[in-house]
């Protein structure tokens, strides 16, 4: 009897130990999804406003920029 308690005993750990490698390892997948997804917005969105930038001849890119350093100027008037 104590010999089938000790091997089913053994046997829970090691299942133990296999689920947790499991989940580190699907942990370590999703970053890596993460950072690929992550990674294939960005590119998109720079391909997204380079293509618009060439559409429009950069005028879009100019106003905001502009309206961006207007945004600026008006919180460090604030600040003071």
């Amino acid at each position: 009897m104590s010999l089938k308690t000790t091997t089913l005993l053994i046997a829970s750990f090691l299942v133990l130990a296999g689920c947790d490698q499991a989940e580190k390892s699907a942990q370590q997948l999703m970053g890596k999804a993460a950072e690929t997804a992550k990674q294939a917005i960005d590119d998109t969105h720079k391909a997204a406003e380079e293509a618009i930038s060439e559409a429009t001849g950069g005028l879009i890119s100019k106003k905001e920029s502009s309206v961006q350093e207007s945004d600026d100027s008006e919180s460090s008037s604030q600040e003071i």
